[in-house]
């Protein structure tokens, strides 16, 4: 039996490429219309980024960020993802964990704060704008359907991107708590599509890594 170490990502995924994106269609299909509800949760999330009046609006966004998190936890993880991976109950847990930090930090602590100027906020937005907007068509450039696309959300790729953004735009006390999730899984998703020689995992690893220099910034 070859040792623990030798074996890579490609080893343990039992999964092709073409089955992973045929997951996300199954998936958008079975939550119909969850991807128009998302992307008009999503869009509210980015009216409400503003920083004036941020006490109230601070409390929504990490309240709907929250609430992100937790589905992608049970309807994606959980229920759809772990059709194909064996390891997808553990990625639920960790994504319901993110959601209750987000509750405990940015609803009832009330620690989010949204910052009105400074690099790290552009750098923020921009992540944001890129995980809301530019995210579910980058997967089209590389051989998705347009039924297999990932949307803010309900998707954990772009969820996990837009939230680093929006973690950049706070003033959140402890942000590499509330960062540690968002970031291990940019990490692990860019590592998983590049196991299956996908181009698009050098984008979950570049938007982990601006997200760490921003919070490096802030610091």
């Amino acid at each position: 039996m070859p040792e623990w170490w030798t074996y890579t990502l490609s080893d343990l995924q039992s999964f092709s490429l073409e089955t992973y994106y045929r997951l996300f269609a199954r998936y958008n299909a079975a939550i119909w219309p969850g991807p128009l509800v998302a992307v008009g949760a999503g869009t509210a999330v980015g009216l409400l980024l503003r920083p004036r009046g941020n006490g109230r609006r601070a409390r929504l966004v990490a309240g709907i960020l929250a609430a992100c998190w937790l589905w992608v936890a049970i309807a994606f993880h959980a229920t759809h993802y772990a059709t194909i991976h064996r390891a997808a109950v553990y990625f639920a847990w960790a994504f319901g964990l993110e959601a209750l930090l987000l509750v405990v930090a940015g609803v009832l602590a009330g620690r989010f704060t949204l910052e009105r100027r400074g690099a790290a906020r552009w750098l923020g937005l921009a992540l944001f704008v890129f995980a809301l907007l530019v995210h579910p068509f980058v997967g089209m450039l590389f051989g998705r359907e347009w039924r297999q696309v990932e949307i803010f959300g309900i998707a954990p790729d772009p969820t996990a991107v837009g939230t680093l953004g929006i973690l950049l735009l706070t003033a959140a006390r402890r942000r590499w708590v509330l960062m540690a999730v968002p970031v291990l899984w940019c990490a692990f998703s860019g590592a998983t599509l590049l196991a299956m020689e996908s181009p698009a995992g050098w984008v979950m690893i570049a938007a982990a890594a601006l997200a760490l220099v921003g919070s490096g910034l802030k610091s």
